[in-house]
């Protein structure tokens, strides 16, 4: 990992962890002094995006050690660790949001009220709402700008927690305005973002599922790979590929097939080439080996 990545990952992950500290305990007071129980969770919420940032400042930074005595590869595959968990976070989250909208429904349902909030509590929900979006664009941005699938994750649990206000925006604000009986709209709002959190969650997870289970990169990848070396002068076929990802990177394996009088120096400079024109493209901490075969068809 480059240190420029590595610096604009710690970041946005550092300054969200301050806002998301600082926006839980604002909610805190707004949901105590507003009577708001739907503040009161949406600021446990803020604070649980803590433990996820700190599961990505953690992993990112294992991530980035490099190559050591037992670990040829790297540690790369930290950074999927850090995805996984923060996906399996937002299930948490979304099945806490879930669980607490039904209870409230039923109670609703059943002839309870719920406690009409102070306008403390809407503020302080528009406030979250403003205040996390900003947060999931500026780390979205990051997290694409550095290929990083584990602060993408982070970003999104930015976005569920701005999800989860604009439900309590609802419920508080009807309630204000109408009454408690209207504060149903919250659980009922919050329902539905559950799904989408559990969606988000879920498509986040399956791939960082898969390349910790060692799948192969995709067809078009691996295509692509294989054109780029049949580009180099000499190279009369590629056979045997094999690839798969580790966090941010590639790693990518296969046989190239060329004329059995070719010198050693010559086959290893057209290893050479390919290796950097994959580099070019696919990064420069794509890991390559290439085994070089005589075309035993041309005798």
């Amino acid at each position: 990992m480059t240190k420029n990545r590595e610096k604009k990952i710690y970041s946005v992950t550092i300054w969200g962890a301050v806002a998301n500290i600082l926006l839980s305990f604002a909610k805190f007071v707004a949901g105590t002094i507003g009577k708001s129980s739907a503040m009161m969770a949406d600021a446990v919420h803020s604070l649980s995006d803590v433990v996820s940032d700190v599961i990505v400042l953690v992993m990112v930074k294992l991530a980035a050690k490099g190559k050591d005595k037992g670990h040829d590869y790297g540690h790369a595959k930290f950074e999927t660790l850090a995805t996984l968990a923060v996906s399996l976070l937002l299930i948490v989250a979304g099945g806490k949001l879930i669980s607490g909208g039904i209870e409230k429904i039923r109670m609703v349902i059943e002839g309870g009220s719920i406690d009409t909030p102070g306008k403390i509590a809407l503020w302080a929900a528009l406030l979250s709402i403003v205040v996390k979006e900003l947060l999931f664009q500026w780390t979205a941005k990051v997290g694409r700008d550095t290929n990083s699938p584990a602060v993408v994750s982070n970003a999104w649990h930015h976005r569920t927690d701005a999800l989860s206000s604009i439900g309590s925006a609802l419920g508080i604000g009807a309630a204000i305005l109408f009454g408690g009986k209207w504060a149903i709209l919250d659980p009922l709002v919050g329902c539905g973002i559950s799904i989408f959190i559990f969606y988000i969650a879920v498509t986040m997870a399956m791939p960082a599922l898969a390349e910790l289970t060692e799948a192969s990169l995709s067809d078009e990848v691996e295509n692509d790979l294989h054109d780029i070396i049949m580009g180099v002068e000499g190279v009369d076929d590629v056979h045997a590929i094999k690839s798969r990802k580790a966090g941010s990177n590639i790693i990518f394996e296969c046989h190239l097939v060329v004329n059995p009088e070719m010198s050693v120096a010559d086959a290893h400079r057209i290893t050479s080439i390919a290796e950097s024109r994959i580099r070019e493209k696919y990064g420069q901490e794509t890991q390559i080996s290439l085994h070089i075969e005589p075309d035993v068809e041309s005798d």
